[in-house]
């Protein structure tokens, strides 16, 4: 159908499609870019913002921080769902761009502790939750937005340029850093060089605002819930709670792959810092590479036989994974977070899909923010804290891989009683 589609569709048309979804694409690396970098620079941060004697606690408090952007993002979900289900997608993606620029610059200019004292943890936490709550509207609404546009037996491919985008701007967050902590020495680091990530940010928000004001709502529902957040609270409650289980393996492990990865080589490992950015790198440009091939297989074989492989995959290989990681090898380090970024490719690039085409077209947005940030926001924002905190309690450079099994566990256990959508209108 999308092929008879297609041959259809004028040159403007295709034109605007094409705009579109360029729109998305940058908005959510944007967006992505700004958020995750944080993790990148948590040591830095900790020192600057949270000073301690004990260099642990300093960093458990930074890794706290950084959890608070997510706890909050189920109300983001709330806010940005309900303007994407009532007032159209556009509306939604463009203000989420505005909502994450202006805390996330604001932020590459915020005095330290040395400087203005205890406002100085206080104000990052605000901005870290002014950060969450645009976040938390972006990939649903993003997602939603693709999918809609896309129809025919293609959602799939299309639906993962939302995950494209998202690691696009993870990549470039990991390769600035990289590239900063190569060009600099860690005194310029500390003193103003991990600013920058934060100011550069600004100029790629102003690009995506620009083409998000372009693009059309053709897709968006024309019946319009009174009140999506409601209704979608009171009637799909159920679905929620399944999407959150089956996303259990992907938000834990995206996060223990790609944001507490480069701290675990850093203090744990004891790697060199641009080292490891260097294979954080590599391993999220992999599982870029993933999301459209594991996408297009899922639009001809079925979204869950792509979902419960790389499940089981995870489970069985997290132990293996870390062992390699924990080797001050590079070569060992690269391989262990390289072939887990394939993994956690497989199941991310197809699970946002998956979600949107289970729920109603007129609650979408709402329920798929809400799920999706349940999910990645309690679950994923708070793994880089539970990893180190539960290192620290036995002692074992390995207790990560135990999340990334128990989580595995729970995704599989629900993925197997969802049905199959991918060749199903919706």
């Amino acid at each position: 159908m999308s092929e008879l589609v297609n041959a259809t569709l004028g040159p403007e048309t295709k034109r605007s499609l094409y705009r579109g979804a360029i729109a998305g694409a940058i908005g959510n690396a944007m967006e992505w870019y700004d958020f995750t970098v944080y993790g990148f620079f948590a040591a830095t941060i900790g020192a600057l913002f949270f000073p301690s004697q004990n260099h642990f606690m300093s960093l458990l408090a930074s890794f706290a921080a950084f959890a608070v952007g997510f706890v909050v993002r189920p109300f983001g979900a709330l806010i940005f769902g309900h303007i994407g289900d009532k007032f159209g997608r556009r509306a939604a993606l463009w203000t989420s761009v505005v909502c994450m620029a202006v805390p996330t610059f604001m932020m590459g200019a915020l005095p330290t502790y040395a400087q203005i004292g205890v406002f100085a943890p206080v104000l990052l936490v605000l901005l870290r939750l002014l950060q969450g709550l645009a976040v938390a509207g972006e990939m649903g609404t993003s997602v939603t937005f693709l999918v809609e546009q896309a129809g025919g037996r293609r959602r799939g491919i299309v639906g993962s340029a939302a995950m494209m985008s998202a690691a696009g701007g993870t990549l470039a967050g990991s390769a600035v850093g990289a590239l900063l902590t190569t060009v600099l020495s860690s005194e310029s680091i500390h003193a103003w060089g991990w600013r920058i990530p934060f100011l550069i940010g600004l100029g790629i928000s102003a690009i995506a605002l620009y083409l998000r004001r372009t693009i059309s709502d053709n897709a968006a529902p024309a019946k319009k819930s009174f009140s999506p957040w409601r209704e979608s609270l009171t009637t799909q409650w159920r679905m929620m709670l399944r999407l959150i289980g089956m996303n259990a393996v992907g938000s834990i492990g995206f996060y223990l792959c790609f944001v507490f990865s480069t701290t675990y080589l850093r203090q744990t490992v004891h790697m060199p810092a641009s080292i490891s950015l260097d294979i954080n790198t590599l391993a999220v440009a992999i599982q870029m590479g993933m999301f459209p091939i594991a996408a297009a297989l899922s639009d001809k074989v079925g979204r869950r036989p792509v979902l419960l492989a790389a499940a089981t995959a995870l489970l069985v290989l997290a132990l293996p994974l870390f062992w390699l990681m924990h080797h001050l090898n590079p070569i060992f380090a690269a391989a262990g977070q390289c072939l887990f970024a394939a993994l956690i490719g497989c199941f991310v690039g197809v699970a946002p899909t998956y979600m949107a085409e289970m729920l109603p077209r007129n609650l979408r947005c709402t329920t798929l923010s809400l799920a999706y940030n349940v999910g990645f926001g309690v679950l994923g924002g708070l793994t880089p804290l539970a990893a180190l905190w539960f290192m620290h309690l036995d002692a074992n450079p390995l207790s990560a891989a135990y999340l990334l099994m128990a989580a595995a566990v729970v995704s599989l256990l629900v993925v197997v009683r969802l049905p199959e959508t991918a060749h199903v209108e919706t």
